[in-house]
């Protein structure tokens, strides 16, 4: 997809053919701001599969089964059996964890170390555990690697929230608990396998050292600043540059893990009746699991957020739901009651929806029946604004399993209970999950450019721009792997790196394009179809020709290639 799915894909892509896996770039231009251990995994796998989009897919899946394995493994060890099959259900079934792992963003990786962390933090304070050295060792490496994932917060939420874990327990300040944590040892471990990635990255992306707490157009600080002051600090404070992000609100962030969560978010509040007293390993693994979610949520209370941020905290949450889903208590039979009735209403509202859009007809793809939010598109699930009743006839066979899939939920709720309930409403979320991909699937053509790049590489050979910054067209990128020339381009994530010594003269504005496009030479350009009217004030509506058009997008020509002028094939 564009956006950030296909920058991750391409960055991987351009560390493998350069050699250069100290620095990411794309289009040639610095890309300082994240961590690169993703990229490194994507860059491997397209070593051993060869370069496609499901090989870079398949970091994320891999991250994703360890994750639920893992949970598996702390629930047993903490609560029994049982308990810890349901918290991995609980975590492998939810819409969060399926919803956030469909673009190539680390932070399942990242929940990989933090719940790693946290059970190896636990086990190393455990008074029957026979190897505490190891597991303080394993709580510093997964806290290592983390910050290779996503930098300083791999280190501050397992930290945190074991020393919240620690005042509770009135064991912050005894002895005992920090020699068993081995912290010295522990400092030498995360630094022998984070360091030398940050120290190359400095070294190689001057200057060294920049005290300011400014930034602004035209202003470079080099990688250590950026990575640290602006990324990390300025962010947390909401006074990063340039501000390519926006915020969710505060209650909607608390709120949204309700929906993340679910179907088992309506056991939450049966945990609320589990005892946190640390008397033993259950007690002890409930109270840190508490504060290892509460503080997460605090901590993002007070800095910006988007809607997948409050991941690291669903192992935590699903420890607890398992936990409780043990019990059988009468808290866990109204959470199914509840699961009933909303899966009840979920039917209805699909039916409703297949009747009210029976006979809208369906030409071309889903692109001409949405509508635009550019403002929103800085939230990861911006696009859900673009969603009008009309765009629901494109989703006729989505909408058709995910009905089915809450009729199964229907039926499990209502006939059963306890452990058959359970596995029915996992059958539910199973089907209804197959059905948000297939609806994937229908916005493939809105939310890539992938025909469009198919397009260009079958055309005589010419210069490309795309228009607008990078990450719009992200995956013309990726499937054509050119570079480009980016049309009034020098803004959000590259616009730093744009500063940099070294960078390439990728950046062209308005006056620029029109000398080019005038020229003999062939040049394609890349855009919305709503750009057209610009490009016709600057050019001319006699050298624009269309070579191919989907999801609302198309590619421009200067030259005749077996393609018509644009006022013919754009209505």
């Amino acid at each position: 997809m564009d956006d950030v799915d296909a920058v991750q894909a391409q960055i991987a892509h351009n560390m493998l053919q350069s050699g250069d896996w100290v620095t990411a770039r794309l289009d040639g231009v610095a890309y300082l701001e994240k961590s690169p251990l993703v990229y490194w995994t994507i860059a491997t796998s397209y070593a051993i599969f060869g370069v496609h989009d499901w090989a870079a897919r398949i970091p994320i899946a891999l991250s994703v089964i360890a994750l639920c394995w893992l949970t598996v493994c702390f629930g047993t060890w903490a609560f029994g059996r049982r308990a810890g099959f349901y918290a991995g259900l609980c975590l492998a079934t939810c819409v969060g964890l399926f919803l956030f792992t469909r673009i190539l963003i680390p932070d399942v990786m990242l929940t990989v170390t933090i719940a790693l962390a946290m059970w190896a933090f636990l086990r190393a304070l455990e008074e029957e555990e026979p190897h505490p050295r190891f597991w303080a060792f394993v709580f510093a490496a997964s806290m290592g690697m983390g910050l290779l994932l996503k930098s300083l917060i791999a280190i501050v939420f397992p930290c945190g929230a074991a020393i919240v874990y620690l005042l509770l327990t009135r064991q912050l300040f005894l002895q005992r608990t920090w020699k068993r944590l081995h912290v010295i040892s522990g400092l030498l471990v995360i630094l022998i396998i984070a360091a030398p990635w940050h120290i190359l990255a400095t070294l190689r992306n001057p200057p060294y050292f920049a005290f300011t707490l400014h930034s602004g157009p035209g202003e470079y600080h080099g990688f250590l600043w950026f990575y640290f002051i602006n990324e990390q600090l300025l962010r947390f404070l909401n006074l990063r540059y340039p501000r390519d992000y926006n915020t969710v609100p505060r209650l909607y962030f608390w709120l949204l893990n309700l929906v993340w969560l679910f179907p088992w978010s309506a056991y939450l509040p049966a945990t609320l009746h589990l005892s946190y007293k640390p008397v033993d390993r259950a007690g002890r693994t409930r109270l840190l699991a508490l504060c290892w979610a509460g503080f997460l949520l605090v901590f993002f209370t007070f800095s910006t957020t988007q809607e997948y941020y409050s991941m690291p905290c669903y192992p935590a949450l699903a420890l607890l739901i398992g936990a409780a889903m043990d019990t059988e208590s009468k808290w866990v039979r109204y959470g199914t009651k509840f699961l009933l009735a909303t899966s009840a209403a979920a039917a209805a509202i699909i039916a409703g929806i297949l009747f009210r859009v029976r006979g809208v007809p369906t030409p071309r793809d889903i692109s001409s029946a949405l509508t635009q939010h550019p403002s929103a598109y800085t939230l990861s699930l911006g696009h859900l604004e673009d969603l009008t009743l009309d765009s629901f006839a494109y989703l006729r066979i989505p909408l058709v399993l995910a009905g089915v899939a809450f009729l199964v939920g229907v039926f499990g709720a209502w006939r059963y209970a306890g452990k058959r309930a359970f596995l029915a409403i996992a059958v539910m979320m199973v089907i209804f999950l197959q059905a948000a991909r297939l609806a994937m699937v229908v916005f493939d053509p809105y939310m890539s450019s992938r025909p469009l790049a198919e397009a260009l590489l079958r055309a005589p050979a010419g210069q490309l721009i795309v228009d607008d910054q990078y990450y719009a067209f992200s995956s013309i990128f990726f499937y054509t792997n050119r570079r480009a020339l980016l049309l009034n381009g020098r803004v959000t994530n590259l616009e730093y790196g744009s500063y940099a010594p070294d960078a390439p003269h990728v950046f062209i504005d308005d006056a620029d394009f029109k000398k080019l496009w005038l020229t003999p030479n062939r040049y394609y350009i890349v855009a919305d179809h709503s750009a057209v009217p610009r490009f016709e004030k600057l050019v001319g509506g006699d050298d624009l020709y269309t070579v191919a058009q989907s999801g609302g997008k198309l590619v421009l020509t200067n030259r005749p290639v077996n393609a018509s002028p644009h006022r013919s094939t754009i209505e």
